[in-house]
């Protein structure tokens, strides 16, 4: 049984949940299905930019459908985010009943601000300053979607402690309930996650495997694999758990909740697994020492560069 974690809304959102990011048009479906259905999934995690929302929602209709399994709207938690092509205000509502048609629902129960980066609706690869285009004007108009009942928590993405600090000066009305990063054992985010505890926004973990599968081109040479680690390695023979078990229980241990995406039943089913697995002080502290790797698997340096006004020291202000 996954426990979850309630957020300053009063919705309560699972630890352990399904990525979709690099699940395949054709497979995704399929995958959701068996997450949910099979596995006992309730948390699943989606974005336009990702570009199989609507197969996800053919998927979710099917199984709200389907009497034989008793799986109600009510029953899920799902997650979406803005792309970085509609920050404007008047595109963030759009943007959102986009997504609400794809994956064919009235309301869904998260939407992020996927990233602190703003690119051109026009041309889509130019990219805007934060000065340019404020993301507490994004806000606002993600403050109207709650308003309207389209979502009902609002939050962020790859956001750093000064950007939270910053958008929160502002005043907000609807307190920022998320902020999804890239987290895991070799990326700890400790600082982060004590401003966080302090807001009471929520982390949570995507890539909290090290997203192994990612495309080669935001693969940086001579990486190393957090499964591979030899201290996870360890644990998980001692405690007879997979690696990608101890990383997903030390994760939630923590309070944070996991994404990790996969389109294998079995692979699903072991991860879900993790929320039985209990690991000591001794394990947690084991596992303390690899953030001193400091290694962030998608670094945003696909942001920067030449004419960009986003550089790696001010995306993510360290």
């Amino acid at each position: 049984m996954v426990n979850s974690i309630v957020l300053q809304s009063g919705s309560p959102i699972p630890l352990l949940g399904l990525g979709t990011w690099k699940a395949d048009p054709g497979v995704v479906g399929m995958a959701v299905k068996s997450a949910i259905v099979d596995c006992g999934y309730r948390h699943i995690d989606c974005a336009h930019i990702y570009g199989n929302e609507a197969e996800i929602g053919q998927s979710l209709q099917d199984i709200f459908e389907d009497d034989g399994n008793d799986i109600h709207r009510d029953d899920l938690f799902i997650t979406s985010k803005l792309w970085n092509t509609m920050h404007a205000p008047e595109d963030v509502m759009p943007a959102l009943q986009k997504t609400l048609a794809d994956l064919q629902l009235k309301c869904i129960d998260l939407y992020l601000i996927h990233w602190p980066v703003v690119l051109s609706k026009e041309t889509k690869g130019l990219k805007i300053s934060l000065e340019d285009m404020p993301l507490i004007d994004t806000w606002r108009a993600l403050e109207e979607c709650v308003d309207k009942g389209l979502v009902k928590n609002i939050g962020v993405s790859n956001f750093s402690k000064k950007k939270l600090q910053d958008l929160i000066s502002k005043g907000l009305k609807h307190k920022i309930a998320v902020n999804q990063v890239e987290l895991h054992p070799y990326l700890q985010m400790n600082e982060l996650k004590e401003y966080c505890d302090a807001q009471g926004i929520h982390l949570t973990a995507y890539s909290p495997l090290g997203s192994k599968d990612r495309p080669p081109t935001l693969k940086n040479e001579g990486e190393k694999p957090i499964l591979e680690d030899p201290v996870i390695a360890d644990i998980a023979k001692q405690r007879a758990a997979t690696p990608a078990q101890v990383i997903l229980a030390w994760g939630m241990q923590r309070g944070i909740s996991v994404i990790p995406k996969s389109t294998s039943p079995s692979r699903q089913k072991q991860n879900i697994e993790a929320a039985n697995l209990k690991l000591s002080s001794e394990d947690m502290e084991k596992i303390s020492s690899l953030d001193a790797q400091k290694t962030r698997y998608v670094d945003g340096s696909f942001w920067c560069g030449e004419g960009s006004p986003y550089t790696m020291e001010n995306l993510w202000d360290e």
